[in-house]
């Protein structure tokens, strides 16, 4: 809890508009709910509130934990790999925005100004699922995203139409399957840092996504960092947190 969010606390409590029972619930730095035990604080220590993994959760445990969240005040609440299913069954629990390509929800959103310049490129549309998952990962989180799709190195012209767009970003994620030489190509073009996603695409020796990441792990451009296969959500969170570094101009 921030120093002004503390003073405002105390003076709620001198004032009793706030019982100590209740300040004191507030200064908990988690809420136990025997399933999980919610971060309160995770955006004090890291920028942004705790991001929900949807897979493998019931219903009810992210819609508990989700209003536990709310209670305190959190907003545009991440919840990643989230099927259409479950998405079907939280209608009218809360207020969100879903998106089926991403499979990403944004639960209790909020208006924000979004900063800077983050640039998603695919290869393949049929890697635009991970692409989205990054893309809107960033933009919850406050980041201005280009998306440039479809553009991998068996028609390099496409890529290169969007060099301005590239050049002017200030972290690049490049999302490829198959033999995943993309973020190398786009390593080579720009200065900035490059994100790079492997995904699962690809024919049997692409090894559901395992030649692609050792092709990027070994990439021969400097500047490339590389995620894991088929993270959309850490690309977009990694990309999220350079675009808005301390001491960057914010326009």
């Amino acid at each position: 809890m921030t120093q002004e969010k503390l003073l405002d606390l105390l003076e709620q409590v001198r004032d009793s508009t706030v019982s100590p029972e209740e300040a004191a619930k507030q200064l908990a730095a988690f809420e136990n709910l025997g399933y999980a035990r919610v971060d309160h604080h995770r955006a004090e220590r890291q920028g942004t509130a705790e991001v929900i993994f949807g897979e493998g959760k019931t219903v009810d445990q992210i819609e508990n934990i989700v209003k536990c969240m709310m209670n305190r005040g959190a907003g545009n609440i991440l919840i990643t790999r989230l099927s259409k299913e479950k998405e079907t069954q939280l209608r009218g629990k809360f207020p969100y925005r879903y998106s089926d390509a991403a499979c990403l929800m944004t639960a209790n959103p909020m208006e924000q100004t979004l900063v800077g310049s983050v640039a998603v490129v695919s290869a393949g549309t049929s890697d635009l699922a991970v692409c989205e998952e990054a893309a809107q990962t960033a933009e919850t989180l406050g980041s201005r995203v280009e998306r440039i799709y479809d553009a991998g190195v068996a028609g390099l012209h496409r890529l290169l139409a969007e060099l301005d767009t590239l050049t002017k970003a200030r972290c690049i994620i490049a999302v490829a399957g198959m033999e995943g030489a993309l973020p190398s190509v786009v390593g080579g073009l720009v200065s900035c840092p490059v994100i790079a996603v492997p995904t699962s695409v690809g024919y049997g020796a692409n090894l559901g996504g395992l030649a692609a990441l050792l092709a990027m792990l070994n990439s021969c451009a400097s500047g490339v960092s590389v995620v894991n296969i088929d993270n959309g959500f850490g690309a977009g969170f990694l990309a999220n947190r350079i675009n808005r570094m301390k001491g960057v101009d914010e326009t």
